[in-house]
């Protein structure tokens, strides 16, 4: 193996989206698996705000944590996996699970975010239509009469 790796060329090809963001939450970074997940293209989304794919309803709370993270330097999240909703270019509405990690600058100060996000819609999709269904077969079940 070469003793040189091409850390670009690992994002580029990554199965999951990689977006990277500044400090004050404008994305520097966006891979290929990010235009195909989120729809807009690396022209479309670097320098814009995360607001991009943030829903409207989860931004005061988004916003409030992203900047607690950078003037603190830590991230309550951790390796943790957080689940949230996403925008797409096209309106609607996704699923998308992801890790973040704190980027620090040259000083020591937190100089953004990386995150390597998967969408999950389908098997969010899946899991909802999967609990109704248990929910209707219960409901079926209780009031069925009892021989």
């Amino acid at each position: 193996m070469s003793a040189e790796i091409d850390f670009a060329q690992i994002v580029e090809t990554a199965g999951d989206a990689v977006v990277v963001s500044d400090a004050a939450g404008l994305i520097t970074v966006w891979n290929g698996a990010a235009e195909r997940i989120f729809g807009f293209s690396a022209d479309e989304a670097i320098g814009q705000s995360l607001d991009l794919i943030t829903p409207e309803r989860h931004r005061a709370r988004h916003w409030a944590g992203y900047e607690k993270s950078m003037r603190t330097g830590e991230t309550r999240y951790g390796a943790d996996t957080l689940r949230v909703p996403a925008l797409h270019k096209d309106g609607r509405q996704l699923s998308i699970a992801f890790t973040v990690g704190l980027l620090s600058a040259p000083d020591g100060s937190v100089a953004g975010i990386s995150a390597i996000v998967r969408d999950e819609t389908t098997r969010w999709n899946d899991e909802r239509q999967m609990r109704r269904r248990l929910a209707e077969l219960e409901a079926a079940a209780r009031s069925a009469p009892v021989s």
